[in-house]
């Protein structure tokens, strides 16, 4: 079954690295995996250049076949997981990468807590590629934005959070903009592909064809917040990051103008899943951890600083 896995995941990767970091073992040992496959088999699946790898005919049709039994197997997993009580076997929990460092220490905590005999397995991705790994049954469910807009999966909205603007101390007190003026203010966004980059956008009324060319970008809110403490300009992060957020920066907080820009945080997963039931008191758990969250991000922001 491992050589399955193995195989799969280099199929759809296309890549004997990336495919062994999502199979956790090292590219060599995974080359030798696929080896052993082609011998079994009988005849080469993967043709191998120095940049990239491609499937061979047979391995094309012995992929899809692989990708069908995978599925099977992990479907199969999923109800013998759903007979037991308590809650155990492995949770394959995907999250967003503006969610999961504020919300996972504090959910894996409480969840060894509360369902000892549970395994979590955390991934972090951007919302995309969580539904990918979703869809193919890769992941059980996943922390997104909402809505996802996914026929197939059940959508269960957990807290609202507003955006919090973070600006130069040298800027405390200051009248805080409007909308459609923090862009020219040197607004710092997320990288293509994140959903907050858009949600941000949206509230500065900016398409993302319209947003400058010249607007910086960085792949983690700790990048965007350190270069706010260096001057280099303004940002906007949830409130649940503002408690790891600003340990190490010298910034200046303030809460924007009604209508406040805010997203919701919800969990999803297939409406098929045998496991509907726990991962719906898992989502309960989530909840409370983001309430409380808020309520400590209240602390960080000033009464004055509320616009």
């Amino acid at each position: 079954m491992k050589h399955l896995r193995y195989f799969d995941a280099l199929a759809r990767l296309g890549h004997f690295g990336r495919a062994a970091e999502e199979c956790a073992i090292s590219q060599p040992a995974l080359s030798v995996q696929i080896k052993e496959m082609e011998d079994l088999v009988g005849s080469p699946l993967v043709e191998r250049t120095p940049r990239q790898i491609r499937l061979t005919a047979l391995g094309e049709a012995f992929a899809t076949q692989v990708h069908e039994i995978l599925r099977s197997v992990d479907a199969l997993e999923d109800l013998v997981r759903a007979a037991r009580a308590p809650f155990m076997g492995q949770l394959r929990l995907g999250a967003i990468p503006t969610v999961a460092p504020y919300l996972l220490p504090a959910l894996v905590a409480e969840l060894a807590q509360t369902y000892p005999g549970l395994d979590l397995r955390p991934r972090e991705a951007i919302t995309q590629k969580l539904l990918e790994d979703i869809m193919d049954g890769r992941l059980d469910a996943a922390i997104v934005a909402l809505p996802v807009s996914e026929a197939s999966l059940h959508e269960m909205p957990l807290f609202e959070e507003e955006f919090v603007l973070v600006r130069p101390p040298a800027d405390a007190g200051k009248p805080v903009p409007a909308a459609d003026k923090l862009w020219q203010m040197r607004l710092l966004l997320l990288e293509e592909g994140h959903c907050f980059r858009e949600q941000a956008l949206a509230f500065c009324k900016l398409s993302a064809a319209e947003a400058p060319h010249n607007m910086m970008e960085g792949s983690s809110l700790s990048t965007l917040v350190q270069m706010v403490g260096a001057g280099i300009g303004i940002t906007l992060v949830p409130e649940m990051a503002l408690g790891v957020e600003t340990r190490s920066a010298r910034i200046a907080l303030a809460r924007l103008a009604s209508p406040r820009p805010s997203r919701t945080i919800g969990m999803i997963w297939r409406r098929s899943h045998p496991l509907a039931g726990e991962l719906q008191a898992v989502g309960g758990i989530v909840r409370r951890i983001g309430e409380d969250m808020r309520q400590c991000a209240a602390g960080f922001l000033q009464p004055d600083s509320d616009a």
